[in-house]
C-alpha cells in the first residue's frame, strides 16, 4: 500500500477536510443548474487544475510539486477533486449575483485572489513547494486566465442553451 503515498500527514489531512468540506457545501447548496451543467461545470475545474498542473506544474516546466514528492500519488488525485466543486461555486455565485459586463471583472478578480489565497495557504501548508524560480505572484496571471476562460465559457454555454432548473 506504500505505493499509493509516501507519508500521510498534515498535507493529506488537510486535503481530505477540503474535500469534505468542498463536497458538503455542493451538496448542500440548492440544485441551480440542470444536471449536465453541473457534471459540465465540475469536469471543467478539475481539468484546468490538472492541465495547469501537468504543465507548468510537476509537467513539462516543473515549476512546483504536490504534496511531498515529484511523483504523482493518490492524495494529487484528491487534490485535483477540490478543484470541481470550487470551478461549480464560482459559476454558482457568479449566476447568483447576476455578474454582467460592469462587475464581471471585479468578480474576476475576487476569485482570483482567492485562489492565490488558497494558494498561499497551501505553500505554508507545505501541499504545494515552488521550484525553478517560480513566485506565488506568477499564479495570478494563471488564476485570471483560468477565472475569464471559465465565466466566458458558462457564458458561451448560457447563451446557446438553458443552463438553470426548471420549476
Amino acid at each position: 500500500m506504500n505505493f499509493l503515498w509516501q507519508t500521510f500527514d498534515k498535507n493529506e489531512i488537510t486535503i481530505l477536510i477540503l474535500l469534505t468540506l468542498a463536497y458538503t457545501l455542493f451538496f448542500i447548496l440548492p440544485y441551480k443548474f440542470k444536471r449536465e451543467i453541473t457534471w459540465l461545470l465540475m469536469l471543467l475545474g478539475f481539468t484546468i487544475g490538472v492541465f495547469f498542473d501537468f504543465t507548468i506544474g510537476g509537467g513539462l516546466i516543473d515549476f512546483f510539486t504536490l504534496n511531498d514528492t515529484n511523483h504523482y500519488e493518490l492524495f494529487d488525485l484528491c487534490y485535483y477533486l477540490i478543484f470541481a466543486p470550487f470551478s461549480y461555486f464560482f459559476i454558482y455565485f457568479y449566476d447568483m449575483f447576476n455578474i454582467h459586463k460592469k462587475t464581471f471583472i471585479f468578480y474576476i478578480l475576487l476569485w482570483v485572489i482567492i485562489g492565490v489565497s488558497m494558494q498561499w495557504v497551501f505553500t505554508k501548508l507545505g501541499i504545494v513547494e515552488f521550484q525553478n524560480g517560480y513566485k506565488i505572484s506568477f499564479s495570478f496571471a494563471v488564476f485570471l486566465t483560468t477565472q475569464t476562460f471559465t465565466a466566458l465559457y458558462y457564458e458561451l454555454i448560457r447563451s446557446g442553451v438553458q443552463v438553470l432548473k426548471r420549476g
